[in-house]
């Protein structure tokens, strides 16, 4: 009786191309060519990539050129404005292919992309890398995508290269935009923040190094802070149990004048107690910190 043969055979690798080799851009053609993926890549001005190519990139002449030599198109520039201006003339090249705008800007301008990629019938996604150059094509990595369904499908192996697992939000272009902004807001109020605590711990005689150890406590409780937040902003109930609004203001003034009596900037302090200032007027005072989301749609 002869044994059937069991052997299955990988998948062949993809080939993909990126345009743009800037910090980010150099990090994503590694990433697919340390997936084994052969990776075009083109840069506008000269001189980027000699790395790539020494681990096996090729290096297109012009950006027709790079578009044409693969299935998957991935570009990654400054902002839209120069995405626009490199893919206007692409329009005919990409026909066919599937083009990935991992480009950081609004998701206002990701949807009119999207609107000329539908005006050329291109298949189109567009995207957000939540994380530094170096964590790119890692477990750790968080990468955003949304737009043509279809498109993600047929490549979602390949881009899982740049993180795992890559992450499809919706057929929305703006969405990974909007989830990548939603989450900067957060980062660089939490960065303001932590200046600012650094700068308030200095002028009080602790050094940085004094104070770094214990900030672990205020950061270990904010994912559990995250999840109740949504829950209340969510369902627009607001229960002030433990700490309410009112009180948790009082503590932001506290933290003001001692920021005014060491000669500080308190601008972001004075925002932060601005508007909880507001949602108080407003009636939110015995609920909790949640409630302020009421006062900050100005529309």
């Amino acid at each position: 009786m002869t044994q059937a043969n069991t052997t299955t055979t990988a998948p062949a690798p993809t080939p993909v191309t990126v345009l743009g080799l800037g910090d980010m851009g150099r990090a994503l053609a590694g990433a697919f060519l340390a997936a084994g993926h052969p990776t075009t890549v083109w840069n506008r001005s000269p001189g980027k990539g000699d790395d790539l190519v020494a681990r096996g990139a090729a290096r297109a002449a012009s950006a027709e050129e790079a578009v044409r030599a693969s299935g998957l198109v991935v570009v990654c520039v400054v902002d839209y404005d120069a995405a626009d201006a490199l893919l206007e003339p692409l329009a005919e090249a990409l026909e066919g292919r599937v083009l990935v705008n991992l480009t950081t800007d609004t998701p206002a301008r990701s949807r009119q992309t999207a609107a000329w990629a539908r005006k050329h019938s291109l298949a189109y996604l567009d995207g957000a890398v939540m994380v530094p150059v170096d964590v790119v094509g890692s477990d750790e990595a968080l990468v955003f995508h949304s737009g043509d369904r279809a498109a993600y499908a047929r490549y979602e192996p390949v881009l899982k290269a740049l993180g795992e697992p890559a992450t499809f939000l919706g057929e929305d272009h703006g969405l990974a935009a909007a989830y990548d902004m939603a989450m900067l807001d957060f980062f660089y109020g939490a960065m303001g923040g932590l200046v600012h605590a650094f700068a308030l711990a200095r002028a009080e005689g602790i050094d940085g190094v004094s104070l770094a150890p214990y900030l672990s406590t205020i950061a270990g409780i904010l994912p559990p802070i995250a999840e109740t937040t949504a829950r209340d902003v969510d369902s627009r109930t607001y229960a002030g149990d433990g700490a309410n609004l009112a009180m948790m203001a009082t503590g932001v003034e506290h933290i003001l004048h001692t920021a005014k009596d060491r000669g500080l900037d308190t601008s972001q302090l004075a925002a932060i107690k601005g508007v909880a200032d507001r949602a108080i007027a407003k009636g939110h005072g015995s609920q909790s910190w949640s409630s302020i989301v009421e006062v900050l749609d100005q529309r």
